[in-house]
């Protein structure tokens, strides 16, 4: 019979306990016949008999002979600790069932091989070499979708919001209904091609994140300057004409044209509404050889050094050196692009367009943009050649002289917009101009207005354009003078004797064959009789001369210019005099000619004022330190001479707050440039912007030429719809009519009747001088708008002399707008 468990737990404590075993053991062990197995009770399988706590053996204390060294811990323990499993380590007395605490010989410890950990132990080491997984078995990767920049943050300028942004996909079907792109939705059960891995099916879309501009350029951008970033980068994008992807910048002078394009440039190339990809790899920046080293230094001055490298083509290299610095920033992509940014002058695109002709560049940007207002020059055909998706085009003046380099412009931005050239002459061109002529009929004024409105609506989203009036909230204010000074009794017999030449009179006649260099002949007069060589000139008026006179062949080298000579140098000299001596300002000289700056440069040397000179004979590198030095507010230069054609454009000279424009030029825009290099950002003073020109003479008929030009560019440009139509375009072929007698043909020709009248000549101005003001000044809202326009006729300052000067009489007026 089967022995109770009672038995089992009252047996001898000294016999040994056989090992116990599961009771169907011990009948099978016995044999027990049929009928006992039948009758055994049922019980719950277990690996092990369940034994209450109070039946177990009694716990035995160790056996200690001295409690000195003996370990206080193990009363409390529940195991007992064999002395052969424990080793020192130490002062610690530790079980060896631990192997973390097993110290390990250094050399088996170096001889290891390393391994990656894992949490799946049994699959073994990494190893690299190891073969793909299965078909069918690989895990996709989670990959947490993030924006670059915190789009909630203080300063964070959205460009573009999945939310808002993003549109659906639209399907033009063959009958002309347009559907909007319904994604597939995936079935219940995979394929078999998709089990097999063939076949991946469709991949769970990656959502599209914001696109915030860098902190660091965001929190130093002004209200108008995001407007401009955030037109351009729809405009790049695509996101106003899905056709088009490119736009022109056309701000005025002194809004902040680089740093807007810096911002853009720099969040294309960091970011997209993909995460973790780039807008582009790459980008040219095309501008005049005088502003290479000024993109590279805005660059700079606004990232940082350690965020950008461009790499700047500023001529140090030789041929071969830049030939394979090309070649290597060419063929570079991916993570190998390390200077994203390639700043390079026109000539020097154009030359080296063969090893750009077929890299893919994402952006290009053309400062100064109206160098390309010719589509038939070597410089827009090469750049036209160029591998590029995106192109902005910089330009404070898209409209120069006509229409057609608006088109050039247009066109390079956005081809094909407005389709060919003639195309566009036939449709826009010819309507408007013909509209805008004095002497167009009703009917050619009102298809014009309505070509002109059709055209600014087709143009107007790739476009934009604010005014310097927006900087009369961080610019100081600035005040615009034309002086139209009568020529010195020298001058106006060397005009009349010319005019009135046989060469002349056969260009009036349509025979002559050198009608331009009679133009630039008169205009060179017009600043000063020195210009020119008058016995090879003006054969035959040596009876004209003064007595002081001197050939240029028979002066030293230093010998002092005779102001005198010319009304618009006696006007200068005495208000560079007044200005030196009565406050602190620095002045800017500007002329289109070189010879001009010969002239001012011996004036300030007789005067003793310190000047700088920059002109087309210098590289970018001296430009650069010249400009600097300038500017620096502790500098001792009093006067800047700086050529038009060279300088006139990006060049940023704030530490002068006054300007004279010495002559104008035939293209608005270059005269527009010019004005701009002071009333810039950094100013702290009020400007004083002086522009001369001689009266009655071809300067007059060039300034209005510019005005026609300006009413032409403000209205298509500007959208500006109620520009006067002053006068017609074959009266500005009067180029050689002289009108000594008139204090200002334009102001007469303009039929202006805002004329203050006539100062009457005081005893103490000696009686020779009569002076006229003409004055238009804008206002905005309450306040006085950042341009007072001013218009002073000089009708003589032949002989002014002693404290007797231009300057003096303004002041006598207590027109304040001078100091």
């Amino acid at each position: 019979m089967h022995r109770p468990k009672a038995a089992a737990i009252l047996a001898d404590e000294n016999t040994v306990t056989p090992k116990r075993t599961l009771p169907g053991r011990l009948y099978s062990s016995a044999g027990p016949d049929t009928l006992s197995k039948l009758v055994k009770p049922f019980k719950t399988p277990a690996s092990a008999p369940s034994v209450r706590k109070t039946v177990l053996p009694p716990r035995k204390r160790r056996k200690v002979g001295s409690y000195a060294g003996a370990d206080c811990g193990d009363d409390d323990g529940e195991f007992v600790k064999d002395e052969e499993k424990r080793i020192v380590l130490g002062n610690l007395d530790v079980m060896k069932n631990f192997p973390v605490f097993k110290a390990k010989d250094k050399d088996s410890v170096f001889r290891q091989r390393f391994a990656v950990p894992l949490v799946n132990k049994d699959a073994g080491a990494w190893n690299p070499f190891r073969p793909a997984p299965a078909l069918g078995m690989r895990k996709s990767v989670n990959f947490i979708a993030k924006p670059l920049h915190d789009p909630s943050g203080e300063f964070a300028i959205v460009l573009y919001d999945p939310t808002v942004d993003d549109k659906k996909v639209e399907i033009t079907e063959e009958n002309g209904e347009v559907k909007i792109e319904e994604k597939p939705v995936p079935g219940m059960h995979k394929s078999l091609a998709e089990i097999l891995g063939l076949n991946k099916g469709d991949k769970e879309e990656i959502p599209k994140v914001p696109v915030v501009i860098d902190p660091r350029l965001s929190k130093v951008l002004r209200p108008h300057q995001v407007e401009g970033v955030k037109f351009m980068y729809r405009c790049v994008t695509g996101m106003t004409d899905a056709a088009a992807s490119g736009c022109i910048m056309a701000d005025e002078m002194g809004l902040g044209k680089t740093l807007q394009c810096i911002a853009l440039m720099w969040t294309l190339l960091k970011q997209s509404p993909e995460p973790g990809k780039p807008t582009i790899q790459k980008c040219v920046v095309v501008c005049p050889s005088s502003l290479v080293g000024n993109w590279e230094s805005e660059l700079v001055k606004w990232l940082g050094k350690d965020a950008i490298h461009p790499f700047a083509i500023d001529g140090k290299a030789s041929k071969a050196e830049l030939k394979a610095q090309l070649k290597q920033w060419a063929i570079s992509s991916g993570r190998s692009v390390v200077r994203p940014v390639l700043i390079v002058s026109y000539e020097s695109l154009r030359l080296n367009i063969a090893d750009l002709a077929n890299i893919p560049i994402g952006l290009l940007l053309a400062d100064e943009g109206h160098r390309l207002k010719n589509r038939e020059n070597q410089t827009y055909k090469a750049l036209m050649t160029l591998n590029v998706d995106r192109r902005i085009i910089l330009s404070g003046t898209p409209i120069q002289n006509d229409l057609s380099e608006y088109f050039s412009l247009l066109n390079f931005a956005n081809p094909n917009l407005l389709g060919t050239h003639n195309e566009f002459r036939k449709q826009y061109e010819i309507p408007i101009l013909r509209g805008r002529d004095a002497d167009g009929s009703e009917e050619d004024r009102k298809k014009g207005d309505e070509r002109l409105a059709e055209l600014l609506q087709l143009v107007a989203k790739f476009i934009i354009r604010r005014t310097n009036d927006l900087l009369s909230k961080y610019l100081p204010v600035k005040y615009e003078h034309v002086v139209f000074c009568k020529l010195s009794p020298f001058q106006t017999d060397l005009y009349n004797y010319f005019i009135t030449s046989p060469d002349i009179k056969s260009i009036l006649r349509g025979k002559g064959s050198q009608p331009l260099k009679a133009i630039g002949l008169l205009k060179k007069l017009c600043n000063h009789p020195d210009l020119l060589n008058l016995s090879e000139d003006l054969p035959g008026c040596e009876n004209l001369f003064p007595d002081d006179y001197v050939p240029k062949d028979a002066r030293g080298r230093d010998r002092e210019v005779k102001v005198w000579y010319s009304g618009k140098m006696m006007v200068l000299d005495r208000m560079l005099a007044r200005i030196q001596r009565e406050t602190k300002d620095k002045i800017v000289l500007i002329s289109n000619y070189t010879q001009t700056l010969d002239v001012f440069e011996k004036l300030c040397r007789s005067r003793g004022y310190g000047a700088l000179r920059l002109d087309g004979t210098m590289n970018s590198t001296k430009r650069t330190k010249l400009v600097a030095k300038f500017n620096d507010p502790e500098g001792e230069e009093f006067v800047f001479l700086l050529s038009s054609k060279a300088g006139g454009c990006g060049i940023n000279l704030i530490g002068a707050n006054r300007l004279v424009l010495f002559d104008p030029d035939w293209n608005p825009a270059a005269d527009q440039q010019a004005l701009a290099r002071v009333w810039r950002d950094g100013q702290k003073k009020d400007c004083f912007v002086y522009r001369f020109i001689a009266t009655g003479t071809i300067e007059e008929k060039i300034f209005q030429r510019q005005s026609h030009k300006q009413s032409l560019s403000t209205s298509v440009v500007d959208g500006v719809e109620d520009v006067e139509r002053h006068f017609g375009l074959d009266g500005l072929k009067q180029l050689f009519h002289f009108q000594p007698n008139t204090n200002s043909d334009t102001h007469d020709t303009f039929k202006c009747k805002r004329l203050l009248g006539i100062i009457c000549p005081t005893s103490r101005m000696g009686g020779w001088i009569r002076f006229r003001i003409c004055c238009s000044d804008r206002k905005v809202g309450k306040g006085l708008s950042p341009v007072a326009f001013s218009i002073f006729l000089i009708d003589s300052v032949y002989g002014l002399g002693g404290e007797s000067s231009f300057l003096w009489l303004i002041a006598y007026l207590g027109i304040k707008v001078f100091f």
